[in-house]
């Protein structure tokens, strides 16, 4: 079981310490535990609770109303809330909560309710994304342990890799080569733009985590893709980066390299002329636009 102080309680809900103190004073809502050496601690029972109590606080429930529920209660009121209202702050909340509690069943009610009203592809822009970076902020503070985000991101994964083998491919489409340099594990960005990519009719050859160099270099001499597109999370690390850059390009020449992730975006690199970086997604679709332009063009 996880243990938590109040910072992390307040990073997690968004409530201020100081509020959640009068809270447990005047409504007895948490109930802090005491290491041997008398500092106060929250367990996952207090976390799970105080997540349900900010949703349902932010949407104007009153504290004295809530503090009265039982917890299957609030989970009930949580949920009701989720599916009424398209708040995309709500949904990742929501989506926090499942995360916390592992569960399954209400996390996949969630997702498959925002993909109904809002489809795919915004659901993963202005809900899934943010929820990442939520948690992976939170994850970096010790806040979420590796076991939740290794939970989440085996649940998107599946979504997305049923949403990928739903589109098809045109015959006027251009071949796009999409892979994870060696070492790098982070995969849900490769498989959005997978998802993008095909959706708009091009082919993907989709190799995704750490490709060896050599394999690399095999598939694209068969298929001889037009574009290759990477994301650069963790490896190459900052100080390989602009050598693994400048390597890539020159290796493929005669194609269009599209480069993305933290080692990338967060370097003053030099950005051989056969290669682009992209800062969000939505570069990508306007990349994907331009390309139907000028086919209809021709």
């Amino acid at each position: 079981m996880s243990t938590y102080s109040i910072k992390d309680l307040e990073q997690l809900s968004g409530i201020k310490a100081h509020t959640l103190r009068i809270w447990e004073q005047r409504y007895n809502l948490l109930s802090p535990k005491r290491t041997d050496t008398n500092i106060r601690f929250y367990d996952d029972d207090d976390l799970k609770l105080i997540l349900n109590v900010a949703l349902l606080n932010e949407n104007g429930y009153k504290i004295s109303k809530i503090a009265k529920m039982s917890m299957e209660e609030m989970r009930e009121e949580v949920y009701s809330l989720t599916k009424r209202t398209i708040t995309h702050e709500d949904q990742i909340y929501a989506l926090t909560i499942s995360m916390v509690e592992m569960d399954e069943e209400r996390f996949d009610k969630i997702l498959s309710t925002n993909i109904l009203k809002i489809g795919f592809e915004q659901t993963m822009i202005y809900i899934i994304y943010p929820f990442l970076a939520k948690i992976g902020i939170l994850w970096q503070t010790g806040a979420i342990n590796p076991s939740h985000e290794h939970f989440i991101s085996n649940l998107v994964r599946q979504k997305l890799i049923v949403a990928i083998d739903g589109q098809m491919y045109r015959d006027s489409g251009k071949k796009w080569l999409l892979f994870l340099p060696e070492g790098e594990l982070h995969e849900i960005g490769l498989l959005f733009a997978a998802y993008i990519i095909k959706s708009k009719g091009h082919k993907v050859i989709y190799l995704g985590q750490s490709t060896p160099n050599d394999d690399l270099l095999s598939v694209y001499n068969i298929h001889k893709p037009d574009f290759l597109l990477t994301i650069v999370t963790t490896s190459p690390s900052s100080e390989y980066v602009q050598d693994y850059v400048e390597a890539l390009c020159d290796r493929f020449q005669k194609s269009q390299i599209l480069l993305t992730g933290f080692q990338v975006l967060n370097q003053d690199l030099k950005i051989p002329e056969n290669a682009k970086v992209f800062k969000h997604i939505r570069q990508i679709k306007e990349l994907l636009e331009d390309l139907e332009t000028v086919g209809e063009n021709k």
